[in-house]
């Protein structure tokens, strides 16, 4: 299989950040006309699959640079280390992953947090609980670019890399009544649980004695609102956390080799919990066979994961537990259920859903069954089974009954061969 590519729309090579010569995408550019490169590493970079898609993005805050700097070593490490180590064999053959390594361009150049126009990005987004910049022109570019390629790209799961502390942070972000607080969101268990294999895979979080096993949910640490993980959840899909990597947000030169040991692990197990744990599936049409792009639900979880339009597949992150009902619906077709475990690995759970029945028999169409060039056939059937049948029927029997006496005036007798004939059997296979 090779070394696994990196790829680029553009076809062209670049000069990366610091140095780190590779093939990359731009999703758009910063307030002062910098692009925000993305880094695609994957055995099938550029194509869609059905494997899950991860993202890292370093650099939210200019004043932020650690994860930037983690994002080119993970890079590095994959490409030098596929099909020579297990994890990163497993990574680049099994999950689509897209790292950005600097979503602030600007603020970084200028050494402060928010971007070229001081706005704080991981506070322009749209938010659940306080309705503000609505209107998505009136966004910065970054946040615009962020938005625009979660549109383009369908994400399982993220993380973004800050600075300032050590802790893995999950949604909610922030609380209804605005009160710092406990407020968890419907797969508060999932979250949970990602945080923690980044808190225990990583040298020393999960031992903080300010965050109980090195996890906090985001509003009971402090309350933030236009925050870019919670948007992520509600509004892509994707389940994002906020992982705080470093004391220290501008650490010296030297110490980078050291946070990268500290964090290598965690970043690595992460990604890899996409494809180790969790329901993946199809969801499929027994008509004819044909993928749907259908949704799944978890029953008592108040969340919906959609298949994708292509390959109608899916991936679901849950945390290990006994059971699950997991449900697949589509419209135009009927639902089904199933009860999976989850204490023992992934699982993996296609559904064939059948189309729904109207009271006359006939299979409901519905928005995805369109057949344009079957128009002039349908309007066809509809003419002959309409009430034009009952005048070719009455035609048909005064023919007949014309024709019948015409022989016997004729006197020519019919009558025993058309007896023995009988008439013509349809027979359906």
């Amino acid at each position: 299989m090779g070394h696994p590519r990196i790829w680029t729309k553009m076809q062209q090579h670049f000069q990366g950040i610091q140095g780190f010569l590779e093939w990359a995408i731009s999703i758009g550019k910063s307030v002062n006309g910098f692009p925000l490169w993305v880094i695609e590493i994957s055995d099938k970079p550029g194509e869609e699959e059905t494997e899950p898609a991860f993202k890292y993005i370093g650099n939210v805050h200019g004043d932020e640079p650690v994860g930037r700097e983690l994002l080119i070593f993970l890079a590095n490490w994959l490409c030098d280390n596929h099909l020579k180590d297990p994890l990163a064999t497993l990574i680049v053959e099994n999950v689509h992953l897209h790292l950005l390594p600097s979503m602030n361009p600007d603020g970084f150049s200028l050494r402060k947090r928010g971007n070229a126009n001081n706005i704080d990005l991981n506070r322009d987004f749209p938010d659940q609980f306080v309705f503000i910049n609505d209107d998505e022109d009136s966004r910065q570019p970054e946040t615009r670019a962020i938005m625009n390629w979660l549109r383009d790209i369908r994400f399982t799961a993220s993380a973004t890399l800050h600075g300032g502390a050590l802790v893995a942070n999950y949604p909610w972000d922030g609380s209804d009544d605005k009160r710092t607080k406990y407020y968890g969101c419907p797969d508060d268990d999932a979250f949970r649980f990602m945080s923690s294999i980044y808190s225990h895979s990583h040298y020393n979080m999960s031992s903080s004695k300010e965050f109980l096993g090195g996890i906090t949910n985001g509003a009971a640490w402090y309350p933030l609102y236009g925050g870019m993980q919670d948007w992520n959840y509600i509004h892509a899909g994707c389940f994002e956390l906020t992982l705080e990597i470093s004391d220290n947000k501008w650490p010296n030169a030297a110490e980078l080799p050291f946070l990268w040991r500290y964090n290598k692990m965690s970043m690595l197990n992460l990604v890899a919990s996409l494809v180790k744990t969790g329901v993946h599936g199809r969801i499929y049409s027994s008509g004819d066979g044909r993928p749907l792009p259908g949704s799944i639900t978890v029953s008592g979880i108040n969340y919906t994961v959609r298949a994708g339009n292509t390959f109608g597949d899916y991936h679901r992150i849950l945390a290990p537990r006994d059971k699950y009902e997991v449900v697949a619906t589509m419209p135009g077709y009927k639902s089904k259920n199933t009860t999976i475990w989850l204490d023992e690995g992934p699982v993996t759970l296609d559904f064939v859903l059948d189309p729904e029945v109207s009271v006359k028999g006939s299979v409901l169409r519905n928005i995805y069954d369109c057949d344009c060039n079957g128009e002039s056939k349908q309007e066809f059937v509809q003419f002959l089974w309409g009430t034009h049948l009952e005048v070719f029927f009455v035609v048909i029997v005064v023919l007949g009954f014309l024709l019948l006496l015409f022989q016997r005036r004729q006197k020519v007798k019919f009558s025993t061969s058309r007896q023995s004939a009988g008439a013509k059997r349809t027979v359906e296979v």
